[in-house]
């Protein structure tokens, strides 16, 4: 869409880049309140600690990959250093992301008294 929008790719990928730093702070961000709700809800039962420990590593896994895109990747990216390479890498990291956003979500959406 932004290639398709903008004069040059040049802004395109300037403009992406600036998405998808946008989008590494939202998820940072719910990473964070989801690891908040996690403690709290580790208060309540014995149960609900082993429930939320296992969904915590993916929550934590998937803040790390997006802020290593963010920080590491994109500016690679930016530069037009080894271009293919880079963009593979980020992309790769991206659908990591997604994996772990759908282990999360499937462990809260699962009954808190099931064995995870």
């Amino acid at each position: 869409m932004l290639f398709g929008n903008l004069a040059t790719p040049a802004m395109a990928g300037n403009m992406a880049a600036k998405l998808f730093a946008a989008q590494t702070w939202v998820s940072v961000a719910c990473g964070l309140l989801l690891l908040l709700w996690s403690k709290s809800r580790s208060n309540m039962a014995v149960a609900s600690v082993k429930y939320a420990s296992g969904a915590i590593i993916f929550v934590v896994t998937g803040v790390l990959l997006a802020l290593l895109v963010t920080l590491g990747v994109s500016p690679r990216i930016v530069a037009r250093e080894n271009l293919v390479f880079w963009h593979a890498v980020g992309s790769a990291m991206y659908v990591l992301q997604w994996v772990c956003a759908g282990v999360v979500l499937y462990k809260l959406a699962t009954p808190s008294d099931a064995t995870i």
